[in-house]
């Protein structure tokens, strides 16, 4: 789904017992997210807006579990930070938007973001995965979000094309490229390895 959800429509289709008119009159926060239910969908609060994401196809998952394994040794078991991936959740407490990112890496020096249930604070690296009902969020809006936060790289993953669209944030300034082959694995601009991308978008099934 592409668009942000009514929370009105979601409280009546689910029969919670929500104070839906308090609900309607202010912006959704992170806070009203964790109140969603545990059905399997993905929720986040950006721009003050509800968005939902149903459960990844089988494709999805595949290269998600290929990304994380091909990272793990270069970013976790190296020493430089932790790897997580989804369901996660990342808050944006000057904002209070939050979301759920499919992968994301926290480096050493920023640990102190992890909190006992959801991070509290940009990672250095976000992966989002694409999908039909998400492309447009991911390439946009949560680009945006994850630029005005002060996450340091930002990969879009599109299993169409077999490419990784990179983002690397600085202060006024954006750096763009599209990887197709060899794609850099950077903590704090310097190079901790690389990953094959034809191996991250293999079909073994």
């Amino acid at each position: 789904m592409n668009t942000p959800v009514s929370a009105e429509l979601l409280a009546r289709s689910n029969g919670w017992r929500y104070n839906v008119e308090s609900m309607v009159s202010t912006s959704i926060t992170w806070q009203d997210v964790l109140l969603m239910p545990e059905d399997g969908n993905r929720y986040e609060a950006i721009g003050g807006a509800l968005y939902v994401t149903p459960p990844p196809r089988f494709r999805h998952q595949a290269i998600a579990r290929n990304l994380v394994a091909a990272l793990l040794p270069i970013l976790q078991e190296s020493g430089l930070g932790e790897l997580l991936f989804a369901p996660v959740g990342v808050e944006f407490p000057n904002t209070q938007e939050g979301v759920q990112p499919d992968i994301l890496f926290i480096s050493n020096e920023r640990l102190d973001i992890i909190g006992e249930d959801w991070l509290r604070g940009a990672p250095d690296l976000v992966i989002e995965i694409l999908s039909p009902g998400t492309a447009t969020r991911d390439r946009n809006l949560k680009r945006k979000l994850y630029d005005r936060h002060g996450v340091a790289e930002y990969w879009i993953v599109d299993p169409e094309s077999e490419t990784v669209e990179v983002w690397r944030f600085a202060e006024g300034a954006a750096e763009r490229l599209v990887v197709d082959e060899r794609l850099e694995v950077r903590v704090h601009g310097t190079v901790a390895g690389q990953i094959y991308l034809p191996e991250i978008f293999a079909k073994r099934v």
